[in-house]
């Protein structure tokens, strides 16, 4: 699957579960507290597959899932540079201490399965927003080809 297959997959269940928690009389805490990880894996078992296996995406004790994927991510799924015959998909913008990139054959891509930042309640509380999408709107890189340049 694409990053933006990906994205756009994820924001609509992202959406249909605020949604569903906004008509409940949820509020921001409430909406937050919702997002723990071990309350996601009972009550939405489809919103993340590791969910099923009871295994957490990062190594840390509290997990939020409000923020699946960061807003310091970035990705292009035309790549966003070539270093030495090898294309860069996806990079950290704050280029994380606790993050890396990862080479798989000819693609580079941003590691992040060390990295806890977008997960902890605080950063969540920071930089809540009710639409998913817009928290994220940076993630998406546009690239420019050769010949626009």
């Amino acid at each position: 699957m694409s990053y933006i297959a990906w994205f756009e997959a994820h924001a609509k269940k992202h959406r249909k579960i605020v949604d569903k928690l906004l008509a409940c009389g949820m509020d921001k805490e409430a909406i937050i507290k919702y997002f723990e990880f071990e309350n996601m894996a009972e009550k939405e078992g489809d919103f993340c597959p590791l969910y099923a296996e009871g295994k957490k995406c990062h190594d840390t004790e509290y997990l939020n899932c409000y923020l699946c994927a960061c807003p310091n991510f970035r990705f292009s799924d035309e790549g966003i540079e070539t270093n030495g015959g090898k294309t860069k998909y996806s990079f950290c913008a704050i280029d994380s201490k606790e993050g890396a990139l990862a080479t798989y054959g000819d693609a580079i891509h941003q590691d992040c399965s060390r990295c806890t930042v977008p997960h902890a309640k605080r950063y969540v509380e920071e930089h809540f927003d009710l639409d998913w999408k817009r928290m994220m709107q940076a993630c998406v890189v546009a690239t420019r080809k050769a010949s626009e340049c």
